[in-house]
């Protein structure tokens, strides 16, 4: 035998003995940590800003360490976008879907994507949806207000018709609702509530159509725009930031609430279930809450300064509408309202 391969033959024994010695005989060996969620990280699909789902996600881990978490935030459009694309080559890579496109959900359940689960929670929280059957909860509620520039207008508005007067003339803005789904949501609620008319005013008082909801905000706390029709969290970023614009409610509130739901036939069910309870508890929900919306719950009060109605009362203002419909007539709203603002009505 030559010594080269004595040599090997003497290192592979040894390799042997130690390998018997860590993790032989009756002792076990060192149990790897649990698998995230089946063997794979929770994913979760949202619209919500960083600040807020980074925030949320990060309390959950330090309640259930054995889960591992990642997400991704987006606008809902591109999200349904992907899951669409997804979906088509066989499997939607998310566990969790959370936006405030309340519609989409509908189509979700109604195509079966959706996996029913009725929280425990449901009894502690405000529910906005009367047909409630576990396929998606809503978790925070979203409000949309008249957003004002405190340098142009002196006067806070008190009705949805103060837009008509003469100081809102071609500097009241909404944004595009065939680029952003809550101002979709929030035409359909007042198209609901006052009808046409009240589009054809804000065309008669020369009312602008802006890009998205950010944008109407921007162009508000510039100084472009006298005021907009503006979403709650949006705009209380904005002030947290040292601009001059105020949020007024007028008493037919538009409220659009955010769902969560669980996609169906994932892997990580038991881990989403987990993770739609942590955002209805109190401890994320005044996480929600800090970040200028209303929680759906009653023990979350949003703080004072930020002036919104308590979430109970907001909900009994609430203009009412059915989803299903609003979803159904979405092309023939917007025709009209874009038509109508532009005068082509």
């Amino acid at each position: 035998m030559s010594k080269k391969i004595a040599l090997l033959l003497a290192i592979m024994m040894v390799s042997m003995l130690l390998i018997a010695g860590c993790g032989g005989g009756d002792k076990k060996p060192a149990t790897p940590a649990a698998p995230a969620a089946g063997g794979n990280k929770l994913i979760i699909y949202t619209s919500m800003k960083e600040s807020l789902i980074g925030g949320i996600v990060e309390g959950f881990k330090k309640k259930n360490p054995g889960i591992e978490v990642d997400y991704q935030s987006a606008g809902a459009g591109k999200l349904m976008a992907k899951i669409a694309a997804e979906r088509q080559s066989g499997k939607i890579l998310a566990d969790i879907i959370w936006t405030s496109e309340v519609p989409d959900f509908y189509n979700m359940k109604k195509e079966g994507m959706l996996e029913q689960y009725k929280t425990p929670l449901i009894k502690e929280i405000l529910n906005p949806f009367d047909d409630y059957d576990g396929y998606f909860t809503a978790a925070r509620l979203g409000t949309l207000g008249i957003a004002i520039n405190t340098d142009k207008i002196k006067t806070p508005p008190t009705q949805w018709s103060d837009l008509f007067k003469p100081e809102y003339k071609g500097a009241f803005g909404i944004a595009d609702p065939a680029l952003s789904g809550t101002a979709y949501m929030s035409v359909a609620l007042l198209e609901k509530q006052f009808g046409w008319p009240f589009f054809e005013k804000l065309r008669a008082n020369q009312a602008r159509i802006g890009k998205g909801s950010g944008q109407v905000v921007d162009d508000t706390a510039s100084g472009e725009l006298a005021a907009s029709l503006a979403v709650d969290y949006i705009t209380y970023d904005k002030i947290k930031k040292g601009a001059h614009i105020a949020l007024y409610y007028p008493p037919e509130l538009l409220i659009a609430p955010s769902p969560v739901a669980i996609f169906k036939g994932g892997k990580n069910i038991d881990a989403a279930k987990k993770f739609v309870d942590y955002l209805l508890s109190k401890e994320a929900q005044v996480l929600i809450a800090g970040e200028g919306t209303l929680s759906v719950r009653k023990d979350v009060p949003s703080p004072e300064k930020l002036k919104l109605p308590p979430a109970e009362e907001a909900l009994k203002r609430a203009i009412k509408i059915d989803y299903v419909k609003m979803q159904d007539s979405k092309k023939t709203v917007i025709k009209q309202f874009t038509d109508t603002l532009q005068g082509k009505k």
